[in-house]
């Protein structure tokens, strides 16, 4: 009678999902009102005008524009929605 002893279990094998954060709009493209432009971990990027955050640092857009980025004070980066007319300009 062949007998094998058994093996030892792993401690190993466990993940967790990726959450899919990052920039969902990217500067100059075309946002409407309520689409996602970042998801993100805390404020990595603020919210300027015409951007709401969720109480998950959502960044959303709250009019209908071209999405900009841009460099605050202290290094912030600020996330905007700039109205069609003044981005044709």
């Amino acid at each position: 009678m062949a007998h094998k002893k058994a093996g030892g279990s792993s401690r190993n094998g466990r993940d967790s999902a990726g959450r899919r954060l990052g920039v969902k709009l990217y500067g100059g493209q075309v946002a409407v009102p309520g689409n996602i432009i970042v998801r993100q971990r805390g404020t990595k990027h603020f919210a300027g005008e015409g951007v709401g955050m969720g109480r998950d640092h959502t960044l959303f857009a709250l009019t209908e524009g071209r999405v900009t980025f841009t460099k605050g004070l202290k290094g912030r980066s600020f996330v905007s929605v700039q109205p069609m007319a003044d981005a044709a300009e």
